[in-house]
């Protein structure tokens, strides 16, 4: 409780004196030098000046589950179930897993301010600061098991885009088969895990890292080229954010439980950064050359590989433009 209090007052970007924090939180001046170097842990950027005391530059926008809900449309309100807000967690899709794998789940978002956890498309580690980004879990119920989720992180991709370029956000694509760019450089990621019957019902949970604006603290940890929104909208409210996203990622996945992939196939190839463009695939130890042809309706990318068209799953596949070509991004 003390964290979230010390959260709240230290939002405002002002200095506060060590003496106040205390007063505040019913805590010695030491004990809050130790709930300060937690705020550090979180990847908050601290600044102290003798005399004045602590402040976060620029403060922080907490995230806030009544203010999102009273933006929703009412599309988007009449599919949410259930929206939870938490501090901080291992990570979202784990909270959002354990609500999908009771089977009651569909329609549940969770949203973290910190993930200690965070992570990403073949295990790997999301950075994830504390009121510095978004992170996202949805549930959705399929009947028709995996082969019914042929494509559904593609689809998920152009509803993000589309969010985006509403709030005003210009030159994000897509990176087959779940990434953000722009600039050439990842702005957000996707991740399904998915739980129940594999040829029947089961629920599945999208996961969405977006970059918002990054600390140079946090910023440290992140090993390939990143991009984060304050780029394309420095005064974008995160709870704004929020509200875009849902509006347009709720109803994106009922249209995808109702039609699959194929209602969002014209669009998503009018959004891929590498449609037309030499590309290199890397297939376990195996690398294959060819040029990016578009996605099959079940999400395969269509590689043009001397002269014929082949077709790649995104278990099997890394994509990464050829040496030379604008905009190369690593998998």
């Amino acid at each position: 409780m003390n964290l979230h209090v010390l959260l709240e007052r230290m939002a405002d970007g002002q200095f506060h004196s060590g003496e106040a924090l205390g007063e505040v939180l019913g805590v010695s001046r030491t004990a809050v030098w130790k709930h300060l170097q937690k705020l550090e842990s979180f990847g908050i950027a601290l600044e102290s000046v003798r005399g004045k005391g602590y402040r976060v530059p620029g403060g922080l926008e907490l995230l806030d589950r009544a203010l999102i809900e009273a933006g929703l449309n009412a599309q988007a309100r009449a599919l949410l179930t259930e929206l939870e807000v938490l501090q901080s967690v291992d990570s979202t899709n784990s909270i959002a897993m354990a609500r999908a794998s009771r089977g009651n789940g569909n329609g549940y978002i969770c949203l973290a301010e910190h993930q200690s956890s965070g992570r990403g498309r073949r295990g790997r580690k999301w950075v994830s600061p504390f009121g510095q980004s978004l992170y996202l879990s949805a549930v959705v119920e399929f009947s028709g098991g995996a082969a019914a989720l042929e494509g559904l992180s593609l689809a998920v991709g152009v509803a993000l885009v589309n969010a985006l370029q509403e709030l005003g956000a210009e030159g994000v694509g897509l990176k087959w088969p779940n990434d953000l760019l722009w600039d050439g450089r990842k702005l957000a990621g996707i991740l399904l895990e998915m739980t129940g019957d594999p040829a029947g019902m089961c629920q599945v949970v999208v996961g969405v890292g977006l970059n918002v604006s990054v600390s140079t603290l946090a910023s440290a940890e992140i090993d390939q080229p990143w991009a984060q929104l304050r780029e394309l909208l420095p005064d974008l409210s995160r709870n704004q954010l929020v509200v875009a996203l849902l509006n347009h990622l709720l109803p994106a996945l009922q249209r995808f439980q109702g039609g699959g992939f194929g209602a969002f196939q014209e669009e998503w190839e009018a959004l891929h950064l590498y449609h037309d463009r030499p590309v290199s695939m890397l297939l376990g130890n195996n690398r294959v050359d060819g040029i990016a042809r578009g996605v099959s309706a079940a999400g395969a990318l269509r590689v043009e590989v001397n002269g014929k068209i082949e077709e790649y799953n995104g278990g099997e596949v890394s994509l990464r433009a050829l040496a030379g070509e604008s905009g190369a991004a690593p998998a």
